[in-house]
């Protein structure tokens, strides 16, 4: 896809957000309850910006370095998702590379919680949108509790 034309890329978006409105309505919601983030990774930012120019906003990367390097390159009204695993050494590069940042998915661990509370808060950032991840599963190795954080 890297290699793609412009139009070739904005007919493959038409194309996927036709097939998820179709799945919305089979579902019984509405196609604008639905929000598509395309994952960019490894993907040049010139291949982005053409998703970017076909009237695609929402975009995701699961490495900090990807995001910080390509961010900065791009339009502010992007709207970016880290999404995966935070470590909290990267919090501070995370948050301060990419200030259009609206979606953190997702959060497994209290320190990594209670780090992003304290620098949003210090850095006077709007606050973030965090998917919470939950265990379901029982198992005592994957429990976070959030209870305390709430």
């Amino acid at each position: 896809m890297a290699t793609s034309s412009p139009a070739a890329v904005t007919e493959a978006l038409r194309a996927v957000l036709h097939r998820v409105g179709q799945a919305a309505e089979r579902c019984g919601r509405g196609a604008d309850r639905v929000r598509v983030v395309a994952v960019s990774k490894t993907m040049p930012v010139a291949l982005i910006r053409q998703l970017y120019d076909a009237g695609h906003r929402c975009f995701g990367e699961n490495y900090v370095q990807e995001i910080v390097d390509k961010a900065p390159q791009l339009p502010d009204d992007v709207e970016w998702h880290f999404i995966g695993n935070l470590q909290s050494n990267k919090v501070k590069p995370l948050l301060t590379g990419v200030p259009n940042l609206a979606v953190l998915e997702s959060v497994d661990d209290e320190k990594i919680a209670n780090r992003l509370d304290s620098f949003v808060a210090s850095a006077g950032r709007n606050p973030l949108k965090v998917f919470i991840q939950v265990n379901t599963s029982g198992e005592e190795c994957k429990l976070f509790n959030f209870l305390n954080y709430y």
